[in-house]
């Protein structure tokens, strides 16, 4: 991926997802954003997920974000952080209590590429473990996991069982039928970890 962003840069959009964070939870106006404040990389289109995690044990506490690039990258920081902290259908919302005890995670995805392959065999030598993120598609359903999750399923087969769960059908899915599969990277900026 080739857009390496500033530590300025970086600073800013988690300033701005933690503001949002904090306002989201307790039920008052988000931050005002001007977005000529900001820089051209930060003003550019751009699809992002947040991950919101325990700072002290690493739970998962929700991630939400969006393939396609919709919208200023700033501007979809603010728009995923509170889907993730309110609408992550997996979790109930963060509480304002939580949010000092919450790590965040901002990945910023380069635009999703369609993987070719012949076989399930082949399929899995195609992806590049910590690399890629990969997008199931069977008909209607959809589903994704970001590179970082290579950092806990790093076997090409349990990926691809576990995202087909995600998916909501058949583990071995990816093993009968023919899917539809993207592949996309990401540059992950985080806050540091206490």
């Amino acid at each position: 991926m080739d857009t390496i962003y500033t530590p300025d840069e970086q600073r800013q959009l988690l300033t701005t997802a933690r503001a949002t964070l904090e306002a989201v939870t307790q039920g008052v106006a988000l931050p005002r954003l001007h977005l000529n404040d900001f820089s051209p990389a930060l003003q550019a289109e751009r699809a992002c997920f947040v991950t919101l995690t325990y700072a002290h044990s690493g739970e998962l506490r929700g991630c939400t974000g969006t393939l396609a690039a919709r919208s200023p990258l700033i501007l979809e920081v603010v728009n995923t952080t509170r889907q993730t902290a309110l609408n992550d259908p997996r979790f109930y919302p963060v509480t304002p209590d939580e949010v000092p005890h919450l790590h965040i995670e901002i990945s910023i995805l380069t635009p999703m590429q369609p993987l070719a392959y012949t076989s399930p065999t082949d399929l899995m030598g195609k992806l590049r473990p910590t690399i890629d993120g990969v997008i199931l598609q069977y008909h209607d359903r959809r589903a994704t996991f970001l590179p970082q999750v290579w950092e806990r399923v790093a076997d090409p087969a349990a990926f691809l069982s576990m995202l087909c769960e995600k998916m909501g059908v058949d583990p071995d899915t990816w093993q009968q039928v023919h899917l539809e599969v993207y592949t996309y990277q990401s540059v992950v900026v985080e806050e540091p970890h206490l």
